[in-house]
C-alpha cells in the first residue's frame, strides 16, 4: 500500500492528480466506491508514463455526469449501454469513467455486461498486466488488488490472457496484443503467443466490433510512436480490418519527428501538450480527403476529433493574442506561452511562418531561461528564504519575470524586492553564564568533599585489615607470587604516617621462632644507611620489587623461618635463610582466602599489640632457582597500637607457601624485622584503623606511589658489586 501511493503522489502528474482527486471527491460525495484499473496501473507498476486514466465505480457513472462537468471535466464521449463515460479534463488528461461489470461473450465479438464487484470486473479483462486495480478509498487508499498475478507477468515482461478463449471472445484483443508488443517491448507468453496465431488463422479479426475498431484506430493517435505501431499492424494484417484507406506510407516521418523535437523543448520550458491531434493531422497527411472524412466519423471520442479539426483555429488565435501590444514585455510573453492551451502552443511553433512569432519561439525556448541563472540563491538563502517557506516558487517565478523585464540590476535592488519576503530572524541562543568567584567556591567545595571521602577511605581500609583473623597467626603482606614474593615492611608509626626506611641486600635469611616475635641480627659490616638516602641495588632491581601484587590463594606464601638477633641499631646484617618446617595451614575465616590486589606497591598498616613491642618487616624477594637477588624497596607501614589477628592470619597463609618451597627444593629469601622506631602513643586515627577491616584498593594505590618513590631514591645506592655479595653469602 505505501509503495503505491508513493506512486500516486510522484509518478502522477499534478494535473492528473488533479482530476484524480476530482473523481474521488464526487464518488466519495455519492457514495460508490471508486479504483483507479487498467493501463495506469499497469503503467504505474512497470515504470513507463502514464498517458490515460481509467476509472471504475461500483455504481452508474452516468448518474455522475453532470456534477463532473461542474467540476471542470469535459465530456469527450459516452457510451450509455456499457455506461461509460469518455472525460477530458485541464492539463490535457483523458479519463475513462466505467461502472464496475462482468462481461460475457455469447458470440464473438458481442459481449454482455452484467454489473458486478470490481474482481469480476478484473477476471473479465484481456490480459493479466492490465487487470490489476488500486483503491481510492479513504480507508483502503493505495491498496493493489491483482487477483491474475499481473505484477509477475510484468516482472517477466510476458503479456498473459486472464482467459483461454480471449482472442476468440474479443477479436481486438488480437490488435491490442500487437500494439502493446511495440508500446511496452513485452512479449507473448508461449501459450497465449500459440493462441494468437491460431486465432489469426482461423481469421477471428472479421468479427471485430465497430466500437473496438473505433477504439483502436484512435489509439494509434496516442501512441507515442504511431510509426511503429502501424508498421505491426501492417505485418499481422491488422490496418486492413482497421482502415484499409490509411497505411504508415501515408505519413510524413520527418514532420513527425520534428514535432516530437518541439514537444520535448516545450516541456522543458514547463509547458505539457497533448500530441495525439497534432500527431493524427500528419500521420493523415496523405490521405485523400474523402478517407480522411470517414476516419474521422469512425474515432470513438467525438471531443478528439474536434480538437484534431481545431487545431489550425486554435494555432490562429494563439499567435494574435501572442502578437498583441500588451504582451510585448518579455514578462507578458512568457506568462502568456506558460498559461495558454499547450495543444494551440506547439501547433503554431510547428506550422507558424511569421518572422515575429519564430523570434518569439525563439526567445522562449533559448534565451529567456538564461534569466533564472541570475536567482540570488545565496541572497535568498542569507535572508532565510529557503525552498521550505510558503510561497517560495511564486517568489522564484516572480523575480524571474522582473529580470526578463531588465529590472533588478544591483544587489542592494534585489535586496530591497526580497525584504518583504523574509522571515524574521531567530531569537539568540540564551547563554547561563557562572561567575567565576562562584566556580572557584564550587572548586574549593569539591576539594574538601574528596578529602574527607579520601579519609574516609583510608579509614575504612585499615578498620578492613584490622578486622581479618585466620587461625591467630600474624598476616604478612608480600610483593609478587610463588618463590618471587617480597614481604613488605611492618613498622610502628606515628600519627602523621611515619615510614620507616631501611636498606635489604641479596644475603637475606629469614627465620621463625616458636613464638610471635622475631629478633634482628646486625652487623657493623652493612651500615644503616641515613634517613632519605638512596636505596635499593638498581632502578631494575627496584622496579622488580614494585611488580604487581599476586593473587595470594590459601595454603600459598612466600614466607619461611627466619632467626635473626639484634646486635646493633645502626648497622645489620642480614644472612641465608634455612628451609623452614613444613606448616599446615588451616583456614578458619569465614571471609575465606585473602587475595591481595596486583598492584606494583602495597602499603598496609599492621598493628602491634603496643608500641613497644612494634616490629618492621623488611621485604625480601625469592628467587625461582633459589639463588639470592637484591631487592631493595622502601615499604612504607602505617603503625598502628597492639598485635591483632591480622599478623597471625598473614603467617598461617604464608605456611603453605613454604612447604610447596621445601619440596621444590629451593630456599626462599627470608624477610627480617629491622627494629622499629619509637612512636608515640596511639592516636585516635590509628585506633579507628585498628577497629576498622581495611580495604586492598586505597593502601594499594598509596604503596604504589611510595614504592616509585623509593625505587628513583634507590636506583644507585646497591653500593655493591654482585661479585662481593655472593662472596659475602659464602
Amino acid at each position: 500500500m505505501p509503495d503505491y501511493i508513493y506512486l500516486l503522489e510522484n509518478r502522477l502528474s499534478a494535473a492528473q492528480q488533479s482530476a484524480l482527486r476530482a473523481v474521488r471527491e464526487l464518488t466519495r460525495a455519492a457514495q460508490m466506491p471508486v479504483f483507479l484499473i487498467g493501463d495506469a496501473v499497469r503503467d504505474l507498476t512497470s515504470g513507463n508514463s502514464v498517458r490515460e486514466l481509467e476509472v471504475v465505480v461500483h455504481g452508474n457513472v452516468c448518474e455522475l455526469k453532470k456534477s463532473i462537468l461542474a467540476a471542470g471535466g469535459v465530456l469527450w464521449g459516452e457510451n450509455t449501454a456499457a455506461r461509460r463515460l469518455y472525460l477530458r479534463f485541464p492539463g490535457s488528461v483523458r479519463l475513462d469513467l466505467t461502472s464496475a461489470r462482468k462481461t460475457d461473450y455469447p458470440k464473438c465479438g458481442k459481449p454482455v455486461y452484467t454489473w458486478a464487484s470490481i474482481h469480476e470486473d478484473l477476471r473479465s479483462r484481456d490480459f493479466t498486466v492490465n487487470a490489476m486495480a488500486i483503491s481510492l478509498n479513504d480507508g483502503s487508499y493505495g491498496l493493489l488488488m491483482d487477483p491474475t498475478n499481473g505484477a509477475a507477468d510484468i516482472e517477466t515482461r510476458h503479456l498473459r490472457l486472464v482467459s483461454n478463449y480471449g482472442f476468440l471472445e474479443e477479436p481486438a484483443r488480437l490488435i491490442r496484443a500487437a500494439r502493446l508488443r511495440v508500446r511496452l517491448g513485452f512479449e507473448l507468453e508461449e501459450r497465449t503467443a500459440r493462441r494468437y496465431e491460431n486465432a489469426r488463422a482461423e481469421e477471428i479479426i472479421g468479427q471485430l466490433s465497430d466500437e473496438e475498431r473505433s477504439r483502436e484506430l484512435e489509439q494509434i493517435g496516442h501512441e507515442e510512436e504511431p510509426l511503429k505501431v502501424m508498421d505491426a499492424y501492417e505485418s499481422d494484417g491488422w490496418m486492413k480490418a482497421l482502415f484499409a484507406g490509411w497505411t504508415s506510407a501515408k505519413a510524413d516521418a520527418e514532420k513527425l519527428r520534428a514535432l516530437h523535437e518541439l514537444s520535448i523543448e516545450l516541456q522543458v520550458q514547463g509547458v505539457y501538450p497533448d500530441v495525439s491531434a497534432a500527431q493524427m493531422q500528419l500521420l493523415t497527411a496523405k490521405v485523400s480527403a474523402k478517407d480522411l472524412a470517414e476516419l474521422k466519423k469512425a474515432m470513438l471520442r467525438p471531443g478528439f476529433v474536434a480538437e484534431w479539426n481545431g487545431l489550425d483555429q486554435s494555432a490562429a488565435e494563439f499567435s494574435k493574442v501572442l502578437l498583441a501590444k500588451e504582451n510585448a514585455k518579455p514578462s507578458a510573453g512568457y506568462t502568456l506561452f506558460t498559461s495558454y492551451a499547450p495543444e494551440a502552443v506547439l501547433w503554431l511553433g510547428f506550422t507558424s511562418k511569421q518572422a515575429a512569432v519564430q523570434e518569439k519561439y525563439r526567445s522562449f525556448l533559448k534565451e529567456w531561461p538564461l534569466s533564472r541563472q541570475r536567482i540570488p540563491h545565496s541572497l535568498m538563502l542569507e535572508m532565510r528564504i529557503t525552498p521550505e517557506l510558503a510561497g517560495y516558487a511564486e517568489l522564484v517565478q516572480k523575480m524571474f519575470l522582473e529580470l526578463l523585464d531588465g529590472g533588478l540590476t544591483t544587489v542592494e535592488e534585489m535586496r530591497a524586492f526580497l525584504e518583504p519576503f523574509s522571515p524574521p530572524a531567530p531569537p539568540p541562543p540564551v547563554t547561563i553564564k557562572r561567575s567565576r568567584a562562584k566556580k572557584s567556591t564550587e572548586a574549593r567545595v569539591k576539594v574538601r568533599v574528596d578529602d574527607d571521602d579520601e579519609d574516609e577511605l583510608e579509614g575504612e581500609d585499615a578498620e578492613d585489615v584490622d578486622g581479618l583473623e585466620i587461625d591467630g597467626d600474624d598476616m604478612d603482606f608480600a610483593l609478587g607470587d610463588g618463590e618471587d614474593r617480597t614481604l613488605l615492611t611492618e613498622t610502628e608509626g606515628d600519627d602523621d604516617d611515619v615510614f620507616a626506611r631501611a636498606t635489604v641486600s641479596d644475603d637475606v635469611e629469614m627465620a621463625e621462632d616458636d613464638g610471635d616475635e622475631s629478633e634482628i641480627v646486625e652487623s657493623e659490616e652493612y651500615p644503616d644507611p641515613p634517613r632519605g638516602g638512596k636505596v635499593g641495588k638498581s632502578a631494575g632491581a627496584g622496579r622488580s620489587a614494585a611488580k604487581a601484587v599476586g593473587k595470594q590463594a590459601p595454603g600459598r606464601s612466600g614466607t619461611g623461618k627466619a632467626k635473626s638477633s639484634t646486635t646493633g641499631k645502626s648497622e645489620r646484617r642480614v644472612t641465608e635463610s634455612r628451609p623452614s618446617a613444613k606448616v599446615e595451614a588451616k583456614p578458619t575465616s569465614k571471609a575465606g582466602p585473602v587475595k591481595m590486589p596486583s598492584e606494583k606497591a602495597v602499603l598496609v598498616k599492621a598493628p602491634t599489640k603496643t608500641p613497644a613491642k612494634a616490629a618492621a618487616k623488611t621485604p625480601v624477594a625469592a628467587s625461582r632457582d633459589g639463588k639470592n637477588t637484591s631487592r631493595s624497596a622502601k615499604a612504607p607501614v602505617k603503625a598502628a597500637p597492639g598485635r591483632d589477628a591480622v599478623s597471625r592470619s598473614a603467617k598461617k597463609l604464608a605456611a603453605p607457601a613454604a612447604k610447596s618451597a621445601s619440596k621444590s627444593g629451593t630456599a626462599g629469601k627470608a624477610a627480617v624485622k629491622p627494629e622499629a622506631r619509637p612512636s608515640a602513643a596511639p592516636s585516635k586515627s590509628s585506633s579507628k584503623a585498628a577497629r576498622t577491616p581495611q580495604r586492598p584498593v586505597p593502601a594499594v594505590k598509596k604503596a604504589s606511589k611510595v614504592a616509585t618513590k623509593a625505587i628513583s631514591k634507590g636506583s644507585g645506592s646497591s653500593g655493591k658489586s654482585s661479585a662481593a655479595k655472593k662472596g659475602k653469602k659464602r
